[in-house]
């Protein structure tokens, strides 16, 4: 098959996407975000259900949301007070799972010289989730919660348009499911109404080319670990 240019694009968009842990503070233009909302709002969803809001946050808005997640988050006390809406992650990590979850953590903590007895700088690490890793945009995205799991998987395509999206207008972003332990936080800060979950957050901005994080890719598993052709 002969590719095309508009195929190529495409294809780099979607491959060249990674989670950034690292932003310059460039501001991204409120023209460009409203752009990448819009062309990601065209994802499919079951009877158009359309399940999707978002609160785009910057500037000071940002900067206090992170703020008191942050406090909350270094104070022990605090932090156990607070958990998750839904279960992102499985109560029983078995294989293959765990074992690619472990290589991505520790080869981020490699790159970044922490050691695994070095527990404040992977706390440390990990609190950058709540500063949108610097990022001059921060999203955080809700559903209905009456709504059902379909709802959720039409979110999901919502959520790669965007990162898709930015790519294609040469931003980066980072999708953040640590977010949720602090959703009543969050549900605070935006007044969220109680029939609002909090689905996640991410970081939207240029990535750093100088922080040694960025340097971090994913690898993926052959098509022949997951995919079967039947004739």
């Amino acid at each position: 098959m002969i590719s095309s240019p508009q195929q190529e694009t495409v294809d780099a968009a979607i491959s060249s996407r990674r989670a950034v842990r690292a932003f310059l503070p460039t501001p991204v233009a409120r023209a460009d975000i409203e752009h990448i909302l819009e062309v990601s709002a065209r994802a499919p969803s079951g009877t158009n259900t359309q399940p999707w809001k978002v609160f785009v946050l910057t500037g000071e808005a940002r900067q206090r949301l992170s703020d008191e997640i942050v406090a909350a988050y270094h104070d022990p006390l605090l932090s156990r007070q607070h958990t998750e809406p839904y279960s992102y992650y499985p109560h029983q990590w078995v294989a293959p799972y765990s074992e690619r979850r472990r290589k991505v953590g520790w080869d981020l903590y490699s790159l970044l010289g922490l050691t695994r007895e070095n527990k404040a700088g992977m706390a440390a690490q990990h609190a950058r989730n709540y500063r949108f890793f610097d990022a001059p945009v921060g999203l955080v995205f809700t559903i209905d919660r009456v709504l059902q799991q379909g709802s959720w998987l039409d979110y999901g395509m919502f959520l790669q348009n965007i990162m898709v999206a930015a790519r294609a207008r040469g931003l980066d972003t980072c999708p953040q499911a640590a977010f949720t332990q602090f959703h009543r936080i969050i549900a605070e800060h935006l007044k969220l109404p109680a029939d609002q979950i909090v689905v996640c957050g991410m970081s939207l901005g240029f990535a750093d080319p100088a922080k040694i994080e960025n340097t971090l890719r994913t690898e993926r598993a052959p098509l022949a670990e997951f995919v079967q052709f039947l004739e």
